[in-house]
């Protein structure tokens, strides 16, 4: 998200002076790099394990389950359990986050589902083409194929009776550079050195670069902000700038909203996640009448043969469905199986009293003020996922043989890494939001926020595409700002 502020004020004013501020150290030697392109072979094979399995909660290291050791001072950049930096996530053990320059940005899965319907806070469609553009989304990358064509006729088929215009199963959008036909080889993710490219190049007059540089708070009089506090390798300095725009994530936005004395009634309320309902069918590829040795191997480097999305439809069919499917093979390489995964994401209430507490006294492992996650599923959402075991299992089994107990999970909650809310935008200044739908910040003339954290509504699917848009609004009044 801060990427994509950086690169469209840079395409509005390009003699705007940029510094950007990332806590986490680098990954690998090209900066902000999607570890699925690492230059390094170990990175990108590390990442090419953890993300096979298409659940991003398994996306944390460097280890399973690390510990910071009570601090983040000299930590190995990657993703960590939020209990890793002290944070009481009892109510969401499944959460996790980045401590890595980028962020999410290096290890995100690249879905871009367009949001539809209820997912929709205003009308997006303009600030949406152009945040499709940012994260250089391709609606099929991986490109037809005999077996997914026979997959999705079938699952088409299933749902045809539920499913709005234009929204039954379809190839998943993806920020991918798509197939060269003819062409092997893996298909490049969009991280944030491609959102901005300027990243790839040295600091300069320009635009300043500054990883393992950590926001402690926010310089402001109550109007206006005039900088960032920050500390860099035990130094302590300020930043200082004409704007400032956080794009800090869900639960460290509003922590260093928190840390700066900017405490409006609804800071951390609203934390919303969809449920995250995976499961996997062992494909009877007979009964679909295809032949195994027929099935395709997957493009060298990538770990699926093709990936694929049921949107949600409302009330009719409220679950976003991600399909992907694989072949299993034996040492030699030859065919062994072929398996459709059917992750269900559940819709969840948007409630106040699912939110982010912080603590005045206690710390977490970066020093800031402790978190505490409150998290719980209302009667209306354990009814709705009750409801996508069902939806789940009836699709599944127009695959193959699907027994609930075996083949499905219900994932803890944090799981799906798609957060939303805790400084949600809002037309009106009525006590729920935290900013307004440009992300500027109530009270203040010159402090933005862009990010997950402001997106006010329940994101059935993927949340980055619509994350992007609060990024392209951003970016839009910051351009005004410095036109005034």
């Amino acid at each position: 998200m801060g990427a994509g502020v950086a690169a469209r004020i840079r395409a509005q004013d390009p003699t705007a002076r940029i510094v950007l501020l990332d806590a986490g150290p680098p990954i690998g030697s090209r900066p902000f790099q999607h570890l699925h392109d690492s230059v390094e072979a170990d990175v990108r094979e590390e990442y090419l394990v953890r993300a096979s399995p298409g659940i991003q909660a398994l996306y944390t290291g460097p280890e399973l389950g690390p510990s910071l050791g009570g601090t983040t001072v000299g930590a190995k950049p990657g993703m960590y359990d939020l209990t890793a930096f002290g944070v009481d996530a009892a109510q969401m053990s499944g959460a996790a986050q980045g401590w890595n320059a980028g962020g999410m940005g290096a290890h995100w899965t690249a879905a871009t589902p367009t949001p539809w319907g209820a997912e929709l806070f205003d009308d997006l469609s303009n600030d949406l083409t152009i945040a499709r553009e940012l994260l250089k989304v391709h609606p099929d990358p991986f490109g037809r194929n005999g077996i997914g064509d026979r997959l999705s006729a079938v699952l088409v088929e299933h749902f045809a009776d539920v499913s709005a215009p234009g929204r039954n199963v379809q190839p998943m959008p993806m920020a991918v550079a798509p197939a060269t036909p003819g062409v092997d080889g893996p298909l490049a993710r969009t991280g944030p050195n491609v959102i901005f490219p300027r990243l790839l190049e040295p600091s300069g007059r320009d635009v300043e670069i500054l990883t393992e540089t950590l926001a402690l708070r926010l310089e402001h009089d109550g109007k206006s902000a005039r900088g960032v506090r920050v500390r860099r390798h035990g130094e302590e300095f300020v930043v200082e700038g004409r704007t400032v725009v956080v794009a800090a994530d869900v639960l460290r936005t509003p922590q260093l909203l928190f840390a700066s004395g900017i405490r409006p009634e609804a800071l951390g309320t609203h934390l919303n996640e969809h449920a995250f309902l995976t499961g996997q069918v062992l494909t009877d590829l007979p009964r679909l009448g295809l032949d195994l040795a027929d099935v395709p191997h997957p493009r060298d480097g990538e770990w699926v043969i093709g990936s694929y999305w049921l949107p949600h439809s409302g009330s009719a069919q409220p679950f976003h469905g991600q399909i992907m499917d694989r072949l299993y093979v034996d040492e030699q390489g030859e065919h062994l199986a072929h398996s459709t995964g059917m992750s269900w994401y559940v819709p969840t209430e948007v409630r106040a009293q699912n939110r982010v507490e912080f603590s005045e006294t206690e710390t977490d492992a970066s020093g800031m003020p402790r978190p505490r996650l409150v998290f719980d599923y209302s009667e209306t959402d354990l009814a709705m996922i009750e409801a996508a075991r069902s939806s789940q299992q009836r699709a599944a089994e127009r695959l193959g043989e699907f027994d609930p107990e075996r083949d499905s999970a219900l994932l803890a909650p944090g799981s799906s890494l798609h957060y939303t809310g805790t400084a949600r935008s809002g037309v009106e200044d009525d006590g729920t939001n935290v900013c307004d739908p440009d992300g500027r910040v109530r009270g203040f003339g010159n402090l933005f926020l862009a990010g997950g954290a402001v997106v006010p509504t329940a994101i059935v699917g993927n949340s980055t595409l619509v994350a992007m848009v609060t990024a392209v609004r951003a970016a839009r009044a910051v351009g005004r700002t410095l036109s005034q």
